[in-house]
């Protein structure tokens, strides 16, 4: 993860790297989309707490 000041707030990046093995690695198609659905909701809940009200 990383992160920069900007003018209009701050970036943020993220990335999750690895493998799955076993059982995970069957599941990884399947589950690839929901996962990332569920990773952008909790950021942009994570942005409107830190960015709340003024």
């Amino acid at each position: 993860m990383a992160s920069g000041a900007r003018g209009d707030g701050t970036r943020m990046t993220l990335r999750n790297t690895g493998e799955p093995s076993g059982f995970a690695s069957v599941a990884a198609p399947v589950v690839e989309a929901p996962m990332r659905r569920a990773t952008n909701k909790d950021l942009a809940r994570l942005a409107r707490i830190l960015e709340g009200p003024a």
